[in-house]
């Protein structure tokens, strides 16, 4: 039977401070707001209690920010996606930024099993004036357990419509892309950072967040299969190929808190659910 749940989460602005509010059916909840930063930034941490999907399992996710507002969103651990059975789990979400809102999508990576038929789907509406940073990970299999990705498929998609769109479908019996050079190079974890605005970045901003990234990443281990782009004038993009989830979320979290510094003139305090 399939398991299926809906969020809606939606930020004010109240006498200067952020404010969450938020709707669900479903196995879907969000903890407690923390101020960790001030009144002007609201964490939250999105908890799915049953901790993984199911073939015919839905997720449905919908976040909105007011104008002033600034939310940060994060997960206590990784999105599972068991083996189907033969039909498909999916989670999506969509994230709705107003003019002058900012926010932060940092979920956990989302572990694909072996014989999982899973879709992610990631979609961001920004109007003029908006910046979100946010983030994708996604291992497949767990090498480290000695499960590897022998089978099933997993499809990936992410757009900023009209500017920005990444989509992959990953099947594990496609040789050619889990191990060629043009294709994963044998790494079984992919990584994608991004910094999008509903307005084009001035110049000088892109580039600084495209040098702050190379900075990073030139000194992490895990530089040899990662790079930073900026396909559009409203996106700036770093991608990592790593053997397993922890260095490639390293670099990640590191070129995070970097942008935070120079584009947002913010310190970036660690989500206190990622210690725990």
């Amino acid at each position: 039977m399939a398991w299926n749940a809906t969020l809606s989460l939606d930020y004010s602005l109240q006498a200067g401070k952020t404010i969450a509010h938020f709707r669900h059916d479903g196995p879907l909840r969000i903890l407690q707001s923390l101020y960790p930063e001030g009144d002007a930034v609201c964490h939250n941490v999105l908890v799915h209690p049953p901790g993984g999907l199911v073939g015919g399992d839905t997720l449905d996710i919908a976040v909105t920010v007011a104008s002033g507002c600034h939310g940060l969103i994060t997960t206590p651990g990784a999105t599972r996606f068991y083996k189907s059975l033969g039909e498909k789990a999916l989670q999506r979400a969509r994230l709705q930024l107003e003019a002058g809102a900012r926010a932060e999508w940092l979920p956990m990576e989302a572990l694909c099993y072996s014989g999982c038929l899973a879709e992610n789907h990631l979609t961001l509406d920004l109007a003029p004036g908006a910046e979100l940073m946010g983030w994708d990970v996604t291992a497949l299999g767990l090498p480290s357990a000695g499960q590897p990705f022998a089978e099933g498929s997993f499809c990936q998609h992410i757009e900023l419509p009209g500017i920005w769109l990444e989509r992959a479908r990953i099947r594990a019996d496609d040789q050619l892309l889990m191990d060629s050079p043009l294709g994963l190079a044998g790494q079984r974890c992919i990584a994608t950072l991004f910094f999008a605005s509903g307005s084009k970045l001035e110049r000088r901003r892109r580039e600084l967040a495209l040098d702050v990234a190379r900075q990073v990443m030139e000194a992490h281990p895990s530089s040899q299969h990662a790079g930073a782009t900026s396909p559009d004038a409203q996106i700036v993009v770093v991608r990592v190929l790593a053997p397993l989830v922890e260095p490639a979320m390293g670099v990640l979290k590191q070129v995070w808190k970097a942008w935070r510094q120079h584009l947002w003139n913010q310190t970036a305090p660690s989500p206190r659910i990622w210690s725990v």
